[in-house]
């Protein structure tokens, strides 16, 4: 089966930094894109940013200059680099992997990680 464990999550405060990371498991040939979304109280789970198997990204306008994604495809890890940090950065971050090839599943797939709360003080 294939998972996505992440890791990184904390109380910071404002101004601070916080590094992310998320590891995909279960026999995996290769991801196509992979990302982190978060979800504030009360509001929908929004995109934060993507990275493809190629290392092309993109940004959320609201994190763009501050957030860094990276990746490691010989790990299926992704990193997520928070930098100066706000209040209203505050949520859950999900990892999400799009179109894994394994040996577990036939075909590609799209996988969740279990969510990771970052609290953001002022």
């Amino acid at each position: 089966q294939v998972q996505l464990v992440e890791s990184g999550g904390g109380l910071v405060q404002a101004g601070g930094s916080l590094r992310l990371s998320c590891a995909a498991s279960g026999s995996i040939f290769s991801i196509n894109t992979m990302g982190w979304y978060r979800q504030a109280p009360g509001k929908q789970r929004e995109l934060v940013a993507t990275i493809t198997s190629g290392g092309s990204t993109n940004y959320a306008d609201s994190v763009a200059g501050r957030f860094t994604i990276s990746r490691d495809n010989a790990k299926n890890t992704v990193y997520l680099q928070m930098n100066r940090l706000k209040p209203e950065d505050r949520a859950v971050y999900y990892c999400n992997a799009n179109g894994v090839l394994s040996k577990v599943v036939p075909g590609r797939h799209d996988y969740w990680g279990q969510g990771t709360q970052v609290t953001v003080s002022s």
